[in-house]
């Protein structure tokens, strides 16, 4: 009896609070050796003023790991925060990001853990793996992200709690082209230089993407033998190997 009285008083709170939390994390490839972790995470307003304080050791504890990673963090509002952790390839994509979203065990991570309110318990894994095509860089990128503590499961498998219902969890992948989902097992949308991915509460999300970038190196390479050609072809008056009818 008591929970038919208490029933539509936590299907209210839920309306009330739904989206308190939006969290959203983009890896923005700008070029071979230059990219961005960002993080954009806005709370509710109904959110802080039930656990101000909470809310705010949240973000603290974002903060210090963000500086830990030579990243930079803005406070837009009390509710809302962007982190930027800048990469100069991919290993170093890798490092930092697994690092954020797993940081390792020790004296000082431990002090952040133990300031974290775990307002949001993301659990997230990368792998990339490049392959140099002279010109091109093509890269396969992997991403596991566990959000099965966002929801209640039965025994079945399927969720019947959510607290993902107040969390709006997206990935998104920038790069300058041939940008393309290869498998995910939840929805995308793909538009200019970049997808978006929205992530399910309650289970373990997959993502499998590709992308090119332009392969400065090999662009370098082949301009200094095209110079080199030139600049014997302007002295001799022929090119190299190429002997000349007399």
């Amino acid at each position: 009896m008591l929970s038919f009285f208490l029933a539509p008083l936590v299907i209210s709170l839920l309306t009330l609070l739904s989206g308190c939390v939006h969290y959203g994390v983009s890896v923005d490839f700008f070029q071979q050796h230059r990219g961005e972790i960002v993080q954009h995470i806005s709370l509710a307003e109904q959110l802080t003023n039930l656990s101000q304080t909470e809310a705010n050791k949240w973000l603290d504890s974002i903060e210090k790991r963000a500086k830990n990673l030579q990243g930079k963090t803005k406070r837009i509002s009390p509710q809302e925060i962007i982190v930027k952790i800048p990469f100069g390839n991919g290993k170093e994509l890798i490092e930092k990001f697994n690092e954020f979203f797993n940081p390792p065990t020790s004296r000082l991570t431990q002090s952040f853990k133990d300031n974290d309110s775990d307002l949001v318990d993301l659990k997230a894994k990368m792998s990339l793996k490049q392959g140099n095509w002279l010109f091109l860089e093509h890269n396969l990128l992997n991403l596991e992200v566990d959000l099965r503590t966002l929801g209640v499961l039965s025994s079945q498998g399927n969720v019947i709690l959510s607290t993902g219902s107040l969390v709006d969890l997206e990935f998104i992948l920038k790069a300058p082209f041939g940008l393309k989902n290869i498998a995910s097992n939840t929805s995308f949308e793909q538009k200019n230089y970049q997808i978006v991915w929205e992530l399910k509460p309650g289970q373990i999300n997959t993502i499998e993407a590709s992308f090119w970038v332009p392969s400065y190196l090999g662009i370098g390479t082949v301009g200094i033998i095209l110079l080199m050609l030139i600049g014997f072809y302007v002295k001799y008056r022929h090119l190299p190997g190429i002997q000349l009818a007399k």
